[in-house]
């Protein structure tokens, strides 16, 4: 029988907060062990207190690296998209995440590089690295990266216009892109409310899409960023939503 065997960290001799702000992360079991586990917790937190549905599950169903874009107006929607995930691929998905917001205070790493395993991703300055780290990820297979376009949460739940930074990520990229629409996730938890309610909140998982044909320039960077918003706005507006 084969002996499964783990090499330790390259980092495991440093602060362990410098460890988790750092990008890409060293592989850390215990970190992998207690993701998992407040996973599991999240989950049936959703499914009970947000009675969380998701429409179009079988398009999430593949092996390939993935980008998955949907509309932000709450702190559910990271969890809720990492929800509709099988575990097994929870540690290969990274939301990317508002380093200024999410990477500066003990709590906010804690949430951000444990629990949900995400990039910090720069939206100010070096804003191209961020890209490129983002490029890199889904050069290796089975990757899943999580992006909302928009930049930030929306104050008012109402979809705002994507930057052309996703366009400047998978023009020319051959990589599966899911548009994705979270319904109810800002009546549940909006932008400046401490407590999430107990509103129903859904995710639908629209049609994947493919831009390996496009060019990495400025006109078509700034179409595929109209076209995927126009998508993800059309699937809350063919689910009901306000």
């Amino acid at each position: 029988m084969k002996t499964r065997h783990y090499d330790w960290a390259c980092d495991v001799d440093q602060p362990l907060f410098d460890r988790l702000r750092r990008f890409p992360r060293e592989p850390n079991m215990l970190v992998y062990g207690v993701r998992a586990l407040v996973a599991l917790i999240i989950r049936s937190w959703l499914r009970i207190y947000h009675r969380f549905e998701i429409i179009g599950h079988e398009n999430l169903r593949t092996n390939r690296s993935l980008v998955i874009v949907a509309n932000h107006s709450s702190h559910l929607d990271t969890l809720c998209l990492l929800a509709a995930l099988p575990l097994r691929k929870l540690h290969r998905a990274f939301p990317a995440a508002a380093a200024d917001y999410f990477f500066q205070s003990v709590p906010r790493i804690l949430v951000a590089a444990v629990v949900t395993n995400a990039l910090p991703f720069a939206r100010r300055v070096r804003v191209r690295r961020s890209l490129s780290i983002c490029s890199e990820l889904l050069s290796n297979p089975e990757n899943i990266l999580i992006i909302f376009p928009e930049g930030t949460r929306s104050k008012t739940g109402e979809t705002r216009e994507f930057k052309s930074g996703i366009g400047a990520l998978v023009a020319g990229r051959d990589v599966m892109v899911l548009p994705c629409y979270l319904q109810g996730a800002f009546n549940a938890w909006p932008k400046g409310r401490r407590l999430p309610r107990p509103k129903k909140v859904r995710l639908i998982v629209g049609a994947p899409r493919n831009y390996s044909s496009r060019n990495a320039n400025k006109i078509d960077m700034c179409t595929i960023a109209a076209e995927l918003h126009r998508a993800v706005k059309e699937l809350g507006e063919t689910n009901g939503s306000h």
